[in-house]
This record gives C-alpha cells, structure tokens and sequence, in this order.
C-alpha cells in the first residue's frame, strides 16, 4: 500500500514543479507553440489554464468548508508578455501555497470529486494540484522538445496513480455494464484492484507482492513503471505503451466511461 505524501512535501513539490513549468514556457521560442499533449492549446493556453486554475483553487481553500466553489475577486488577467506572464503564474501558484499553509491539511472545502474515495480537504487539493501540475509541466516540456518523463522519484509518481485512481476513478456512479475488475500494476511493487458493479467504482490497495499475485483474479490489467502509469492515465501517452492483459474490451469501456459527478 502506498503512504500519500506528507502535506509539507507536497507544497514543496507545488513550488519545483511550478518552477520548472515556467523555466520551460521561458525557454520557448514563443507562446504561440503548440502544445502536442492538448492540441487545441498554445503554449499561452496552458500557462492561462494553469494560473486561472491555481487562482480558483486557492480562492475555495481560502473559503473554508462552509463554501461552495468559489471563484477569485479581483483577479488579473493573465497578461500578453513573456515576463509579465510568468510573473503572474508565479503569482497565482503563490496564492494557493498561502491558501494552502492557512488552511492546513485537514479543513475541509469544496471539491468535484466528493463522490470519490479523495477526502474533501485542502490536503486532498494539495494532492490533487501537485499532481495536475507535474503533468502540465510535462505539456509545457513536451512543447518545447524537452520532456522529462521520469524527472519525478518513485515515490512521487507512485502517489501519482494512487491520487489518479483514487480520485478520477473511484465513484458512487453505477457501472453501466457487467461487473468487471481491473488491475494497475506499477513495476516498481504497488498494485491498485478496481472494482466495477452497480454500486460504483471502488480502489482497493493490493498487498505489496510480485506483480499480478492478486487475490482474485482480474477481468483486465494494466501495467508499467508509476511515471508510465502516470501518463497513460491521465492521456500523455497512449494505453498501448503499457503492458495490457486480459479482456481489452473492458479498457475501452473503463476509458469511455463519464460517471455522474
């Protein structure tokens, strides 16, 4: 089973890859680049999307757990120059690390994904941002021709799964089709069982054993390293990349899935 990153880690980790994100946006020939990763989204896009993000999240933490989503007063709009872009993402990363230090891992506050096995906390957000922004920081590398796919540790990437499956997987919504189980298996010695059934979709931490030693035998699997893992759930790179098994179907199904918030 894995142990999620301690809160004071994660904040830290929002603040590198956050850096990083922005040393590959200045290392661009311009804003206009493509984004290979989101097609229909420049390189302006992406730094636009991120700092609006960051914004928003930091404003509903900072609303406490009385609040729905809320959305940031007053804030700029992010800005047409190279400097002064960057300037306001790392402004805007900055606001939700402050929000994020006042309200401390455990008070509660608004999420989308309170259907989830995720608990509705800003520690769980912290989770949650460091996570999508170590993928955008891949979109924004990817556009410059300097991705670094496993510039993240084991155990970073390894939350990465868990907070994927946990949050973006796991739901109250019925499964529309035959109950099924899926395994994700990462190399490095983690393994995740999904279940599927009219009651949801429920993650279950397998014991720390060889891989695919699981106590009951799954309809389909998955695996790969945690960073491969990382990527193909989250769209970076395709699911073939990985090493399938079993009932391939039962994938497709799993990927074209849109369970009710």
């Amino acid at each position: 089973m894995t142990t999620p990153l301690e809160f004071a880690a994660l904040l830290r980790l929002i603040d590198e890859r956050s850096t990083a994100f922005r040393a590959a946006v200045a290392a661009a020939p311009s804003l206009d680049a493509q984004v290979p990763t989101c097609p229909e989204w420049t390189l302006f896009d992406l730094v636009q999307h991120l700092g609006e993000g960051r914004q928003a999240w930091a404003a509903t933490v900072a609303a406490g757990p009385a609040a729905a989503k809320s959305a940031p007063e007053g804030a700029p709009a992010a800005p047409q120059g190279r400097e002064a872009l960057l300037d306001w993402s790392a402004a805007s990363t900055q606001q939700l690390l402050d929000a994020l230090r006042e309200a401390g891992p455990d008070r509660g506050c608004w999420t989308w994904w309170g259907a989830s096995q995720s608990p509705q906390t800003s520690g769980a957000v912290a989770r949650y941002q460091f996570q999508e922004i170590a993928v955008h920081t891949y979109d924004a590398q990817l556009a410059v021709g300097a991705p670094h796919p496993q510039s993240l540790p084991d155990e970073v990437a390894l939350d990465g799964v868990d907070e994927f499956l946990s949050t973006c997987c796991a739901t109250t919504s019925p499964w529309p089709h035959k109950p099924a189980a899926v395994a994700t298996h990462a190399t490095e010695g983690h393994s995740w069982h999904l279940s599927l059934s009219s009651d949801g979709a429920r993650i279950t931490h397998l014991p720390t054993t060889a891989v695919g030693e699981a106590p009951n035998a799954p309809d389909a699997s998955l695996q790969g390293t945690a960073g491969e893992l990382v990527l193909a759930l989250y769209g970076r790179t395709p699911v073939d990349s990985l090493k399938l098994d079993g009932n391939r179907r039962l994938l497709d199904l799993l990927w074209a899935w849109e369970p009710e918030a």
